[in-house]
């Protein structure tokens, strides 16, 4: 579905941060299973050879975002991923985790102060800047098939390619996942109470949302309920918003018949604007979306207020997930019929865009950083992408918090409570460095907490048809002024909906954008790079 370039909400998207947590010490190590690359050398089997010297002990800082803002590293030394990194790689590793909507201050106040950050996010302008002022380590030596194999199990030679600015090799996507995992979330309860049936297109889902509006679905005898909500956080108008798919603009940038499309300054835009002003005008939309921020949409969901929301990832709407919107409903309301269930009005139509490494944002590595530094952290992310790291820091111990048959991992889930999620739900943190995919690396995982229900909505979300990816991360040139350009489409997005009667005006507003901040500049070139990876000509019109 279509989002704004910003942390994936999931994928890496807006995050709802506040505060600073400083890295601790944590503890226990899982068992070995499978070399890391570069890894400490053993001492000589011979008895009569001199052992090989151990490589200097190094400190690491490593900053990343705290995606999940309910989740805490222990302060007891339980955490056995960090141990498991200290003790195979001869580090004292610090997970430096910032939570706050000053994410990007923060780490210029560390810029500033020269700070060593041997692998940190940025966001992909602010990545930019730095690069062009040579605060970063170039990669090239450090970053490749052979030093790092795992990492491209995720990450293509091709993606991580596109993926430079300044022509310079200086960035790099985290590894992610290739899932799609979106849907439309209904209250099927309410629906069944309405003795309505499921939406199949655009206006049986607005018709729903009437009823959900004006009917009283949850027997209360109140007018408090509204058919849809959204999180817009007093900025910008979400795709969320069914009447984008329905106009057939599928995310922020795709390609349609060779084609580059740019959802907010598409021809197709402004009647889709039109159709959002109309659903609007109905009444059937939480009043507050537009200042709603975070997961507030979801909040209101779980508190009985809303009939249809969006949801991201797999188990949203799981019965037993910890974060399922499905169980706080339950447990918010005291519902225990309430059910929520995925559903695509648009038939056979695209749900969305497959992902590339443009939606998610770059890490990058400080010059404060020594050539070994920078080698030792390249390793313990190679670590963390293959298989034993990726098990330790996504189920924990093997033959404590899962059992392994060859690459079916079946998990214990009240072993991984009492020591996981009991202390923390401190796993959780290590998600924004590689996901929680198992199949890329063949892995099926079975738990035994997932209902036949929850298996039932995954083969849903599976089932939905998007576009192929572009292929590319799109950075501009130098000189290139896309802040502007981006702050600009915001006003006028916002202007069309809440100021304008009509979206008539929107091919004067699109030639302004192309006259005076560049839009066919910047997305000629977009087109250009797009064109490189899908290895065809790709226009933008």
């Amino acid at each position: 579905m279509i989002k704004e370039n910003k942390l994936r909400k999931a994928a890496f998207r807006t995050l709802p941060l506040t505060a600073l947590t400083l890295a601790v010490a944590l503890s226990a190590c899982g068992k070995s299973e499978e070399p890391a690359a570069s890894s400490s050398p053993s001492p000589a089997a011979s008895p009569g050879a001199s052992a090989k010297p151990a490589r200097e002990k190094l400190t690491l800082n490593w900053i990343i975002p705290q995606r999940d803002t309910t989740a805490n590293l222990p302060s007891d030394g339980s955490d056995f991923v960090r141990k498991a990194i200290e003790e195979k790689f001869n580090v004292t590793f610090n997970l430096v985790l910032l939570n706050g909507a000053d994410y990007n201050n923060i780490i210029n106040q560390k810029v500033a102060a020269r700070e060593q950050m041997d692998l940190f996010y940025y966001d992909g302008r602010a990545s930019n800047d730095l690069i062009k002022e040579n605060f970063t380590k170039d990669l090239t030596n450090f970053l490749t098939p052979q030093k790092v194999p795992n990492f491209f199990k995720w990450v293509t030679e091709k993606e991580l390619a596109a993926y430079q600015v300044q022509d310079k090799f200086m960035r790099a996507p985290f590894p992610f996942g290739r899932e799609i995992l979106w849907s439309y979330y209904l209250r099927k309860d309410w629906l069944d109470k309405l003795k309505l049936k499921m939406p199949t297109t655009y206006d049986e889902m607005v018709d729903v949302m009437k009823a959900f509006t004006f009917n009283d679905p949850d027997g209360n005898g109140k007018n408090d309920t509204f058919g849809f909500s959204t999180n817009g956080n007093g900025t910008s108008i979400p795709t969320e918003f069914p009447v984008f798919i329905k106009n057939k603009i599928y995310a922020d940038f795709w390609v349609e018949d060779d084609v580059f499309h740019v959802g907010r300054t598409d021809p197709r835009y402004p009647a889709a604007i039109d159709d959002l002003r109309k659903l609007l005008d109905l009444k059937v939309v939480d009043p507050d979306w537009f200042l709603n921020k975070g997961s507030q949409a979801l909040d209101k969901a779980a508190q009985g207020k809303i009939g249809i929301v969006y949801g991201w990832g797999k188990d949203v709407a799981f019965d037993n997930a910890t974060n399922s919107f499905q169980k706080k409903t339950k447990e918010t309301t005291g519902v225990q019929t309430a059910e929520w269930v995925p559903f695509n009005p648009f038939g056979d139509s695209p749900m969305g865009v497959g992902q590339n490494p443009g939606n998610f944002n770059p890490f990058l590595v400080s010059n404060k950083s020594s050539d070994a530094q920078v080698e030792r952290s390249m390793e313990i992310l190679n670590w963390l992408s293959g298989e034993e790291g990726f098990l330790l820091s996504h189920y924990g111990k093997e033959g404590v918090h899962y059992k392994r048959t060859g690459n079916k991992i079946e998990l214990l889930p009240d072993a991984y409570k009492k020591d996981i999620i009991d202390k923390g739900n401190f796993l959780a943190l290590y998600l924004p460095i590689v996901p929680n995919e198992p199949t890329i690396l063949g892995f099926d995982v079975i738990d035994p907490k997932e209902t036949d229900r929850d298996r039932s909505i995954l083969a849903k979300l599976r089932s939905y048809k998007t576009l192929p990816s572009i292929g590319t991360a799109l950075s501009v040139k130098e000189g290139m002024d896309l802040p502007k350009l981006s702050m600009q489409t915001t006003v006028i997005q916002t202007k069309l909906l809440f100021e304008d009667k009509d979206s008539s005006k929107f091919p004067q507003y699109r030639q302004e954008l192309i006259d005076n901040y560049g839009l066919k500049t910047i997305m000629d070139w977009y087109a250009e790079l797009v064109s490189k990876a899908q290895g065809k000509k790709i226009v933008w019109k």
